[in-house]
């Protein structure tokens, strides 16, 4: 085996294409959970926030004595 053939080089190169497609959509899974979990985060911030601010219009206003 002092070489490779033309056709093994070609069927080296495909595969290694599509390992690097698997790879690449791997790490574009893994990149997505991650920004589907900081958007939950962030849609949880937001409901505390808005529960606070409709128990403050909610409130009773204190009258001042004079």
């Amino acid at each position: 085996m002092a070489g490779l053939d033309l056709s093994q080089v070609i069927l080296a190169v495909i595969i290694g294409t599509l390992a690097a497609i698997v790879y690449s959509l791997r790490v574009l899974i893994m990149l997505e959970r991650r920004v589907a979990s900081m958007e939950s985060n962030i849609q949880k911030m937001t409901n505390k926030i808005l529960a606070h601010e409709m128990g403050r219009m909610k409130a009773p206003k204190k009258s001042r004595k004079r």
